[in-house]
C-alpha cells in the first residue's frame, strides 16, 4: 500500500477565515466547521484542517497542479492583490519561476504560511 497523506492541521489566528481564504484562492469549497476544525478538502485523499492557535511557526505548503489549475489559481492570487514571488525566500518579487521545466510561484496566506504552486516536479526528491 502506498503511503498517502490524509490530513494535516494548519494553525491559524482565525480558522474559518483562513479556511475560506484557502478555498477561495484554490477554487475549492469550504462547507463550514467540522467539529473542532474548519476543514477544506483539497482532493479525494487530502483535507487541510484549519485550527486556531495564539502562536505558531510559519509553515510551507507546496501543491503540484496542472497548467490549467495554475492559471486559475494564479489569476485569483493576482485579482486578490496578493504579493507573489519566484522563490521561497522572496515571495514578493512579482515573478514566476521555471524550475524543472514548469512554472512556480510562492505567496503567503493571511497567517504568513508560505503557499507554493508548481506545474512540474523534479523526479529527484
Amino acid at each position: 500500500m502506498a503511503i498517502i497523506l490524509n490530513h494535516t492541521i494548519v494553525p491559524a489566528r482565525d480558522k474559518e477565515a483562513s479556511a475560506r481564504f484557502f478555498a477561495d484562492i484554490f477554487g475549492l469549497k469550504y462547507e463550514g466547521p467540522g467539529g473542532h476544525f474548519a476543514p477544506v478538502r483539497v482532493n479525494e485523499t487530502l483535507t487541510l484542517d484549519f485550527d486556531e492557535a495564539d502562536s505558531f511557526d510559519i509553515h510551507h505548503y507546496a501543491f503540484h497542479v496542472s497548467d490549467a489549475e495554475f492559471d486559475s489559481i494564479f489569476k485569483r492570487v493576482q485579482e486578490a492583490g496578493i504579493a507573489y514571488g519566484s522563490e521561497p525566500w522572496d515571495q514578493k518579487n512579482g515573478k514566476l519561476n521555471n524550475w524543472n521545466g514548469g512554472r512556480g510561484v510562492y505567496f503567503c496566506d493571511p497567517n504568513g504560511h508560505i503557499l507554493e504552486l508548481m506545474t512540474r516536479v523534479s523526479s529527484v526528491g
